[in-house]
């Protein structure tokens, strides 16, 4: 039998139409959106499948994106018993990543980044919150360069480890913009300011970390299956461990190249729950390791297909 790991995207990976192959295949699908919209009093198949504002903000893209890595990862388990020798989701993805453990059933992870995304939002409204893509330096670099601005006053910090010569930053856009000739001049092929109004996983987001708390410690199981963290890019199994790692993940960047690093060589393959196959690119660039993804009902079947082989 194979060994897998279970993978789970985040935001960014949001497209209008994405869950809709499940929803007109599967019953479970069905079930599921209905539920969901019930919980939060969100019309989830508008929301998904019809041209909208809302699955661009923060508060309802993070629901809408693990609802369907929810749906794909339980109609996978219908058809399938694998079980995964570890989980792993970026950013948000790691909430997904819960779900597969056993540490929150599907419905109250839904609420749970509902909230965080409002939290998120929140704290960054106002503030000029900004991303910057950077391809083709090196972190050490990037990471020398945000804290010599930080030292002048600038606010900018590295948000997500994505794979070798790609990382994010996090920070204000003004400052942000400030430094891409800064990033051009010590090696970056491309520094690019995202078209975001939250900054994630920095300082900027510090209100919003004692407002998710109380709903992590209401809504996680005490233990549960290996989950990776962003945060320390090493597991954990309890609602202890969770609810402070899930809490600092708003302003610790996502360590997710070292992620695969560290745990790539327990695992045979990798398999993708979710919209598109974001993850799945990235770990072409990580690790030898194949990734297969489930997005519809045609890479379900070729999933099912590669793990009988």
């Amino acid at each position: 039998m194979k060994k897998v790991a279970f993978i789970f995207p985040g935001q960014g990976s949001q497209a209008v139409g994405m869950g809709r192959d499940f929803f007109e295949n599967s019953d479970i699908a069905k079930g599921m959106i209905k539920k969901a919209s019930e919980r939060l009093n969100i019309n989830f198949e508008k929301l998904l499948f019809d041209e909208n504002e809302n699955l661009g903000k923060t508060e309802f893209t993070q629901p809408a994106i693990l609802l369907v890595s929810s749906i794909a990862l339980a109609i996978f388990k219908e058809k399938c018993s694998i079980q995964p020798e570890f989980v792993l989701g970026h950013s948000l993805g790691e909430f997904s990543a819960l779900i597969a453990a056993g540490a929150i059933d599907y419905l109250d992870a839904i609420e749970l980044v509902n909230k965080r995304g409002t939290f998120m939002q929140e704290a960054c409204s106002g503030a000029g919150a900004g991303m910057m893509a950077l391809v083709g330096i090196d972190d050490e670099k990037v990471e020398t360069i945000c804290k010599e601005q930080r030292e002048k006053g600038l606010k900018v910090w590295p948000a997500n480890y994505n794979m070798d010569g790609q990382l994010v930053l996090a920070g204000l856009k003004a400052d942000l913009e400030s430094l891409v000739d800064t990033f051009k001049t010590a090696g970056a092929k491309r520094a690019l300011v995202l078209d975001m109004s939250v900054a994630s996983h920095c300082e900027l987001l510090e209100s919003a970390v004692e407002n998710l708390k109380p709903y992590l410690i209401e809504f996680l199981n005490e233990e549960f299956s290996n989950v990776i963290s962003n945060v320390s890019a090493s597991n954990y199994s309890t609602k202890d461990e969770a609810v402070e790692l899930l809490a600092s993940q708003l302003v610790k960047p996502v360590k997710y190249k070292q992620s695969i690093k560290a745990f790539e060589d327990k695992v045979d393959l990798f398999i993708e729950f979710g919209q598109g196959a974001v993850l799945k690119g990235l770990n072409k660039k990580i690790t030898d390791k194949p990734t297969l993804n489930i997005s519809d009902i045609k890479t379900l079947n070729e999933t099912l297909e590669a793990l009988n082989d």
